[in-house]
């Protein structure tokens, strides 16, 4: 693995959400408080409703806190920025693009020359494999292919920060794990600082330096744990299945408080 610094690159002080519904408030975050340091990989996990979306969301300048700040290398985010490259589930891909049109459209509307802008797109579809589908259209490809041409599309930009929503949580589980292993390298080679959502406590095991479990609803920072496991990891091993037994009952204890409150709502209607 690649020596990285120990600078601060995100930094996350007192970030509350709160979102108005019809008829009351809802605390989706209550005073978040992280610090995430150059080239890291950290999962937000936790069941749904804790607020992990949302805090990328915050991160990415797509939803800005309700108080608190979030700033990257010193500067508070504001807006969407080309420090900070967003993959979502869905794959988001132009379909009446080709795989090399899609890749390299952000790089045109950068306004970045025709000639610098194919060596990037040849050099990233090798990277990913995508070199003999360079042609095709979105409809043509599998669903872990659209995804990798998602990531490619990103990685385009060269952004510091990569911000990853559940990527591949609609993929089979071999396609999963082939682009988590991809995803790994890649990580290894370029040195991104990425922030990765999932619900699945064995990819964040597989894939993170650091796991931050989320409570239910107000989304707070349950536990912050270092994974201290060699690469790449053996799902088997027995320090990897305590781990997961650790974060298992973390996470269920939130799963029943979602349990409960929907039971309380329930009877409240």
């Amino acid at each position: 693995m690649s020596t990285r610094s120990n600078a601060s690159h995100i930094s996350i002080r007192g970030v509350n959400k709160i979102f108005q519904t019809s008829d009351r408030e809802v605390v989706a975050l209550k005073d978040i408080d992280l610090e995430i340091e150059n080239g890291q990989f950290v999962c937000l996990l936790g069941p749904s409703g804790c607020g992990k979306s949302t805090l990328l969301n915050a991160v990415a300048g797509f939803s800005l806190p309700t108080s608190g700040t979030i700033t990257t290398d010193g500067k508070v985010v504001t807006q969407p920025g080309p420090d900070r490259g967003m993959v979502f589930q869905e794959y988001a891909l132009f379909p009446w693009m080709t795989v090399e049109e899609n890749i390299g459209f952000g790089l045109e509307i950068k306004g970045m020359a025709k000639a610098d802008i194919t060596p990037r797109v040849m050099s990233l579809l090798a990277t990913l494999g995508l070199t003999d589908f360079r042609s095709r259209f979105p409809k043509d490809l599998s669903g872990g292919m659209r995804q990798r041409v998602a990531i490619a599309r990103v990685l385009a930009l060269d952004s510091p920060i990569l911000l990853m929503d559940e990527p591949f949580g609609a993929l089979d589980a071999l396609t999963r794990r082939n682009l988590q292993d991809e995803l790994l390298r890649i990580w290894s080679e370029l040195k991104k600082t990425i922030i990765f959502v999932t619900h699945s406590i064995e990819e964040a095991i597989y894939l993170a330096d650091r796991i931050v479990v989320m409570t239910y609803r107000p989304g707070t920072v349950k536990r912050d744990i270092t994974v201290d496991l060699p690469r790449l990891r053996d799902p088997a091993a027995p320090e990897f299945n305590a781990l997961k037994r650790e974060l298992g009952q973390l996470v269920m204890e939130e799963q029943q408080r979602h349990h409960n409150d929907e039971l309380r709502m329930a009877a409240i209607d």
